[in-house]
């Protein structure tokens, strides 16, 4: 049961939040935090992290780990603390990208942050941009999207098939469908505003959202309601030669486009 005195107790108790442990938390220090989804990204995390410790993020943002089952060692709870995070969720119930983001944002939201930011942890996107996504949410900014298709944007060693999904299906319809222009609606890299995240007409917090559903969702929803939403530029890299994703080629594929049907139909979208 979530017990922030900003969260109404009848609307935090019809929340479904997997189950989690609470592996390391250090207490809030901002008013923003950083989430950051993994499973077994061995080097990649470790990466990650290395780089937004030299831009010195913890100093605006308390940064989260919501661990999916990781077996790979890479998340060694001393080392974690000598790179600046303050939180690691490991969750224990089923599920994959969503329900892992569901842990971390009634976590993040319990714990009184006014928005979140959330990086894949693969070590893809250049974090460098993260202190802009905060930036934007002070401005009154309730949805940030990265996209590397934008002005200023790169998108470097991107699988030709992506691009295409991307580019011709994916954002197209979630733009023809939300009102809003939408250029890279695949990729984690985004913020949300607690007064979102909290507005039950989007209610998050439903175990329909078990693998990469949540994204297309918000996507969808948020501008629909009519939420302040902002794509900013950034850098995502693919390394050469590997793909570093947790989506399979066909089967995996092809979830993401019902997804993106079904949230473009209001399949997800609160029925009352």
């Amino acid at each position: 049961m979530m017990t922030s005195s900003n969260i109404a107790p009848t609307a935090s108790q019809t929340w479904q939040v997997p189950s989690y442990d609470t592996r390391l938390w250090l207490g809030r220090q901002h008013s923003w935090c950083l989430v950051i989804p993994v499973i077994n990204e061995g080097e990649r995390i470790k990466s990650l992290l290395t780089r937004m410790a030299a831009l010195k993020i913890e100093n605006i943002a308390d940064i989260i780990i919501v661990d999916g089952g990781t077996t790979d060692g890479s998340l060694e709870l001393q080392a974690l603390q000598q790179v600046g995070v303050r939180g690691l969720l490991l969750k224990t119930a089923p599920g994959k990208l969503s329900a892992q983001l569901r842990c971390a944002y009634a976590f993040a939201l319990d714990q009184g942050y006014e928005g979140i930011v959330t990086i894949d942890g693969n070590d893809k996107d250049d974090p460098e941009a993260i202190p802009r996504f905060i930036d934007a949410m002070k401005q009154g900014v309730d949805f940030v999207q990265a996209s590397r298709f934008v002005a200023g944007g790169v998108a470097e060693n991107t699988p030709k098939s992506r691009d295409f999904a991307i580019r011709f299906i994916h954002a197209p319809m979630l733009s023809l469908f939300s009102g809003f222009k939408w250029t890279d609606t695949t990729q984690g890299f985004r913020a949300y505003s607690r007064k979102m995240l909290l507005d039950p007409k989007v209610s998050p917090f439903r175990d329909e959202f078990i693998a990469y559903e949540l994204l297309a969702y918000l996507s969808y929803r948020a501008p629909k309601l009519g939420y302040n939403c902002l794509e900013l530029p950034t850098v995502r890299r693919y390394p050469k030669g590997e793909v570093p994703t947790k989506i399979s080629a066909f089967k995996g594929n092809f979830a993401v486009l019902k997804t993106l049907f079904f949230a473009c139909l209001g399949f997800y979208s609160p029925k009352n």
